[in-house]
């Protein structure tokens, strides 16, 4: 790793511990070491197996898009390029920085830059439309149900669905009109140069296009050829998401909590949307904050700042353990490759 990612990766790793501590903190009180008698490490076990699979479901959804468009990348190799991702992902702002990671690892094996982007792309594509898909199905089936959730989680939920719909509105919109986009996008971005004297609006403006002609080609590639990719890109990413939603369901049966099923995955979609937005690197604190605040109001205040700590074991600090392997197996061939080439 490079002297910068490592600033980067103690900067998001104290800024997370710092935060649990406080978690802690203040939620810890004479009845938490009740609770924690109840433990069942059965849950527990299940609850980072969970996460494996989730992980699995994912290599999968990228080996399955390559597929279709023509290339056999072998599942080692895509679960080891999903893993090398999880590190720069946390030390990126927000969640969602890992992509350089997989276009290159898709590139060593042998698949075209272009190709490697478009699955990327279409990978954050899937995740949106499958999120507001999950967001329109909690606020349109839940019933009523829906009212005896908490105010504040109710309107957070809300915020969130909205989000995620303007996503794939944006996404709709622009496989029809790519131009129109643009020329959208120019505006927004000019406007924001003005309020902001932003230096080198022109070469941001240039990025817009450029972006935009990539999302497109990146579509039209699918579109054109990788049909079944998309549908097995669908399944996956569906069943990424159950898999990694239910991990909370399973630490709170583990410490003796009902597993709040419902509450649980309404609150998980709120955070799997926050976590997108770019504020801290790998939202370490914000992470933290918000699953503390949003259970805090179903889950007993004596065992919330455990659970969360829990948590985060699994999602975030066993993710850089599997990256830092993951990158070390890579700069290992590199090294290989480029001793070869030089021989």
């Amino acid at each position: 790793m490079k002297k910068s990612q490592v600033k980067w990766l103690l900067v998001s790793v104290s800024f997370s511990t710092l935060v649990l501590l406080a978690v802690l903190y203040f939620t810890t009180d004479e009845s938490t070491l009740e609770q924690l008698q109840q433990i069942d490490p059965g849950f527990l076990v299940l609850a980072l197996l969970l996460h494996v699979v989730a992980l699995v479901f994912w290599a999968l959804r990228i080996q399955m898009m390559t597929g279709s468009l023509g290339y056999r990348v072998g599942f080692r190799h895509c679960l080891n390029l999903v893993f090398a991702n999880m590190l720069v992902a946390a030390i990126t702002p927000s969640q969602a920085g890992g992509e350089p990671v997989r276009i290159h690892e898709l590139y060593r094996a042998d698949v075209k830059i272009g190709d490697a982007t478009a699955v990327v792309i279409m990978e954050r594509v899937l995740d949106g439309i499958v999120l507001g898909a999950a967001g329109a199905f909690a606020m349109l089936f839940l019933g009523s149900y829906w009212s005896s959730l908490a105010a504040g989680v109710s309107i957070v939920m809300y915020a969130a669905w909205v989000l995620i719909t303007l996503f794939v509105l944006v996404f709709v919109f622009s496989v029809k009109n790519p131009d129109h986009l643009k020329r959208f996008l120019r505006r927004v971005s000019g406007w924001v140069g003005r309020k902001w004297k932003m230096k080198r609006i022109e070469s941001f403006l240039a990025a817009i296009d450029r972006e935009v002609d990539n999302f497109h080609e990146s579509l039209g590639r699918f579109v054109n050829h990788g049909r079944m990719g998309l549908l097995w890109g669908f399944l996956f990413t569906g069943l990424f998401w159950f898999s990694e939603f239910i991990i909370a369901s399973m630490l709170l049966m583990g410490l003796g909590q009902p597993p709040y099923f419902i509450e649980s995955f309404v609150v998980q979609l709120i955070i799997a949307v926050i976590m997108m937005i770019p504020l801290t690197p790998g939202g370490s604190g914000v992470a933290e904050l918000t699953a503390t605040s949003l259970y805090g109001l179903f889950v007993n205040s004596s065992i919330v700042g455990v659970f969360v700590l829990l948590w985060r074991l699994i999602l975030y600090y066993f993710n850089i353990a599997l990256g830092l392997l993951a990158s070390l197996s890579i700069v290992r061939r590199e090294i290989v490759v480029r001793t070869e080439k030089t021989r």
